[in-house]
């Protein structure tokens, strides 16, 4: 599919915002008075960052609000409404630290089962595509969820939780590439079963549907060479997981390397995501000998 950058800024930035406000609403970093400033502000901005680059991937960013109203049957309005209660039910346990060192324990654990709860909601968006097998598989919301809370230990000062969590993410992308790389081939997809007429032989395009671009082919077909995947995976999986897991093994209680770390996973985290949409195979793509 279309890697559109809003949409991985999005589950990026809010992934990992959404991780520290884990972390600081569970009171595992329990900051107070302007470093608790600094940190909620910090998880605040990134959540709100990204949630904000989403609406420029929608065609009419104006109905935004309507993404609110389908929360029973849609996974994109439930990681709305969870994100928006996640961000006000926090706010009093922020306020409680900031301005009078009194964390209020209830909102902040509330507020952080919520923000946990978001990240899945936004997981399930890809993973409930049947059309796209790659996505539609446990490792999906494996990796947002890790990845999430991995990039939460490290923005909240969490070395040890942080280098944990590396490893467990270090093997959900590989498992997710490894795995999905054989997702399509498993549904049995054809030109037969897209065009429904596999019953009558072998079918083989003879002409495209049409001579120009649609829609569907800008936004549902892009192919990444082979090459040029291998060469990203393993960026990404060196910058997410390896080199900032062995930067706090070498200097597990230095503010330096904790940045430093965090700096790289986010980089690692942003092409490992870019692959994520590139790779994604929709299956419509089989009507136009794409696949």
């Amino acid at each position: 599919m279309h890697p559109a950058p809003s949409i991985i800024a999005f589950t990026t930035l809010s992934g990992m915002g959404l991780g520290l406000l884990v972390f600081l609403g569970l009171g595992i970093t329990a900051p107070t008075g302007l470093a608790a400033f600094l940190w909620f502000g910090l998880g605040y901005g990134l959540t709100i960052a990204g949630l904000a680059a989403s609406a420029f991937h929608l065609g009419h960013p104006e109905r935004a609000l309507k993404a609110f109203t389908q929360w029973r049957s849609s996974w994109l309005s439930r990681e709305a409404v969870l994100a928006t209660a996640a961000l006000v039910i926090m706010a009093p346990h922020a306020a409680g630290s900031v301005f009078w060192n009194m964390p209020l324990a209830g909102f902040g654990l509330i507020g952080g089962v919520l923000s946990l709860m978001t990240i899945l909601a936004t997981a399930m968006i890809y993973a409930q595509l049947r059309t796209v097998p790659r996505w539609h598989h446990w490792t999906t919301p494996a990796v947002f969820l890790l990845a999430g809370l991995t990039g939460g230990a490290l923005l909240a000062g969490q070395p040890l939780i942080g280098q944990l969590l590396l490893a467990w993410l270090a093997v959900a992308l590989a498992l997710h590439w490894m795995l999905g790389d054989r997702q399509f081939a498993l549904t049995g997809s054809t030109l037969g079963t897209a065009t429904g007429l596999g019953a009558r032989g072998r079918v083989r395009q003879l002409e495209p549907p049409h001579s120009g671009q649609n829609y569907l082919m800008r936004e549902m077909i892009h192919v990444v060479g082979r090459k040029h995947a291998l060469k990203l995976r393993v960026l990404a999986l060196l910058g997410a997981a390896i080199v900032p897991s062995l930067l706090l093994w070498l200097m597990p209680f230095s503010v330096f390397a904790l940045s430093a770390a965090a700096i790289l996973h986010l980089m690692g985290m942003l092409a490992s995501r870019w692959l994520f949409f590139a790779q994604a195979e929709h299956v419509v793509g089989l009507y136009y000998g794409q696949r």
